[in-house]
């Protein structure tokens, strides 16, 4: 390990001695904080596919993630999560794809919550855009100040702010099902869609709901006690399952009008309506309190997790050297912190809609990726050799029903979220090789700390196997895009040139067999290189089984 490194990186980190409790509050800040979001798939689906999905997606979605990540962080519990997981894994290439996609699609998005906040605020006094800019700079200003505090202090605010949001959705539920008037699953499908139509309609929303379990992981190596990750999972994902379902049923069955919940919007219905109709003004005014407390710790958990993604690769020389410093009396990587603030800032002063079509891409590729790192790891380190950590139960039934129902899912989602999003999404993920290429060829990777376990091929100055793992990589995109679009085109080729030119009005996005062709051209393309790379890779180059090398 290098002086710098001493002083720096993962080997600066402080510990601290973070609660189960504040674990617990922390995944709740990063996958739920509250229910909003919901609002939209009742609409567009039906009340009662979106209580069964609700349901049903604990059982078939967070409950396979959440053991996947306490499985994983439980036998390797280091700062980086996934990325490292994956890392062991299957090398430096598809590590740093991971953590890539995770990384990225978090500072896209962060700016998202801090203007909701400004949207609610608005809804009390009238805000010029001058002032909603500065609210937005003092938010951003407070909860970085937070978070270079450190992971116990943004544990504990979590837990206040977490404690509040339970208390609304908490009143939500009681004051719903106290005056119910209809049957909250009727009708089960909205008119004029067939189930499957209905399915897809809130699939890509219930994901959305249910994710963001694995980025607890991104700061074990700050937690004096990993185990406490893996309880905190445990407790958190019914938690969040009964904030989900609750106080949805209760407001169906009380309030109604199904077709006009939505999350914001003149006229609209939400959870904050039932509390209008029924408990009085005051009580929806005070709900809109617990509006913006969610997204307020939603910004802060994610600006924790976020920041440690490009820290963790800049650790591992993937990244500029300058995001490995830690601040010497607290011990976090106030860089990163600063990084993804500046970035928020950036953001949230702009309509980025087109960046966030990205972010579910990013999102699906690295749930499909960690189910097979938990496969592989598994032989790479079989359960017995483990020593009584935890590993997901049902022996080897369990372990393939949550990897690959989690694979499947994420698949389903990807082709049927719409093709703007699918081809935004697989443009966005092949920042991922360049991204590696270039910070592989500058900053030298894994190689100049293990070059043992991960030779450098002095050809192509990358790892070994790497050109073999670019063919992979542009094969798999490949084939995505042609049977992406062979799917939706029959998907979606009855409604999609009418969709897509009402909803963009003109641009690329409006002409329907134009982003088809695009992802036929695109997918052959990248077929070909995959061809070229492997028939390349094949003569000069082979990969190395990094994790079979002993230290």
């Amino acid at each position: 390990m290098s002086d710098h490194n001493r002083v720096h990186g993962v080997a600066g980190l402080k510990k601290y001695n973070v609660r189960t409790i504040n674990i617990v509050f922390m995944i709740y800040c990063l996958v739920a904080a509250g229910a909003f979001g919901i609002e939209e798939m009742i609409p567009a689906s039906g009340p009662g596919v979106t209580l069964i999905m609700l349901m049903v997606f604990p059982f078939i979605w967070a409950w396979p993630i959440s053991s996947m990540v306490a499985e994983m962080g439980a036998i390797l519990p280091s700062e980086g999560g996934v990325y490292v997981w994956v890392k062991e894994a299957y090398g430096e290439f598809w590590g740093f794809q991971a953590g890539w996609w995770n990384t990225v699609s978090i500072y896209i998005t962060n700016g998202i919550y801090v203007a909701l906040v400004v949207g609610y605020l608005r809804q009390f006094v009238e805000m010029s855009d001058f002032m909603g800019f500065v609210v937005k700079i003092l938010m951003i200003v407070v909860f970085t100040i937070i978070n270079l505090l450190g992971i116990r202090e943004v544990g504990w605010v979590n837990t206040v702010l977490s404690v509040c949001i339970l208390i609304g959705f908490a009143v939500v539920a009681v004051v719903g099902f106290a005056n119910w008037n209809h049957n909250p699953f009727e009708p089960v499908v909205a008119p004029e869609m067939t189930g499957f139509e209905a399915v897809g309609g809130c699939i890509a929303i219930c994901i959305w709901m249910y994710c963001g379990y694995e980025c607890i992981s991104n700061m074990a190596g700050e937690v004096t006690r990993p185990e406490v990750i893996p309880k905190g999972l445990i407790i958190a994902m019914p938690l969040i399952a009964l904030t989900y379902i609750l106080p949805t049923m209760a407001g169906l069955s009380s309030v109604g009008q199904w077709d006009l919940w939505a999350t914001t919007g003149e006229g609209n219905v939400g959870y904050a309506t039932v509390l209008t109709q029924f408990a009085g003004p005051a009580w929806g005014i005070g709900f809109l309190v617990v509006a913006i407390i969610s997204q307020c710790a939603i910004f802060n958990s994610y600006l924790l997790s976020g920041s440690r993604g490009f820290f963790v690769l800049a650790d591992d020389h993937l990244c500029p050297k300058i995001l490995v410093k830690v601040s010497k009396g607290r011990g976090v990587p106030y860089i990163g912190i600063l990084s993804l603030a500046a970035v928020t800032m950036l953001l949230a002063q702009y309509d980025f809609a087109t960046l966030v079509m990205a972010e579910v891409v990013f999102i699906l590729a690295l749930y499909i990726i960690l189910p097979l790192a938990v496969l592989k790891y598994r032989k790479i380190k079989p359960v017995s050799e483990r020593g009584g950590v935890f590993v997901i139960p049902g022996g080897k039934i369990g372990l393939y029903f949550c990897c690959w129902i989690v694979v499947i899912i994420s698949v389903l989602a990807l082709m049927i979220n719409g093709t703007d999003y699918f081809v935004i999404g697989l443009l966005g993920i092949t920042t991922g090789p360049v991204a590696y290429l270039f910070f592989k060829w500058f900053y030298g990777g894994m190689y100049k700390t293990e070059p043992e376990r991960f030779p450098l091929n002095k050809k192509t100055r990358l790892a070994m196997g790497d050109l073999l793992r670019f063919s992979y990589y542009f094969f798999a995109v490949g084939v995505a895009a042609v049977v992406g679009r062979a799917f939706l085109m029959w998907f979606e080729g009855d409604w999609g040139p009418e969709y897509y030119l009402e909803e963009f009005e003109e641009g690329f996005f409006s002409n329907f067999e134009g982003m088809l062709n695009a992802l036929l051209i695109g997918g052959i393309i990248a077929l070909v290189i995959a061809v070229v790379l492997y028939v390349i890779g094949r003569k000069s180059d082979h990969i190395v089984p990094h994790y079979t090398i002993k230290e």
